[in-house]
């Protein structure tokens, strides 16, 4: 019975340490100039194998705010449903490649994202090597 339990309990404390240690799951979003949360990112692996976050939940201003800067396709879509980081693929433990929209501003910036200190931090840059841009620290939303 006692190796039972701690079979159990090795399990359980492998599962919640991989959990926490994922980048794949729900993130609540931190602005990086007020601290305000404003919405629930879900990232996830696509069919395609490359890496992808949608807006699932806002958290600030009416649910059914839309994307007016926005340019293309996304052009006036919902925020809520909105894919905002796109064809990322992993590379040692990070998100790389593809891009990040920063729906506030309808543009795309290149994009890496990371974790640090159990916290998801996205790094959206103009410039492929990451050198002008800004961080944003995302939180776990459980």
């Amino acid at each position: 019975m006692k190796k039972i339990i701690i079979l159990i309990s090795a399990v359980l404390l492998t599962m919640s340490v991989q959990a926490q240690n994922s980048i794949v799951g729900d993130w609540k979003t931190v602005d990086d100039k007020t601290g305000d949360n404003y919405s629930i990112v879900t990232i996830y692996q696509g069919a395609d194998g490359l890496y992808y976050g949608k807006i699932s939940k806002i958290l600030m201003g009416p649910e059914d705010v839309r994307c007016t800067l926005c340019q293309g396709e996304d052009k006036d879509q919902p925020m809520q449903g909105l894919v905002i980081i796109r064809g990322m693929h992993m590379q040692n433990g990070e998100l790389r490649g593809g891009k990040v929209l920063d729906p506030n501003e309808g543009k795309f910036y290149y994009g890496k994202i990371f974790l640090k200190n159990g916290n998801l931090v996205l790094r959206g840059s103009l410039d492929k090597l990451g050198v002008f841009g800004r961080n944003q620290t995302w939180i776990p939303a459980n």
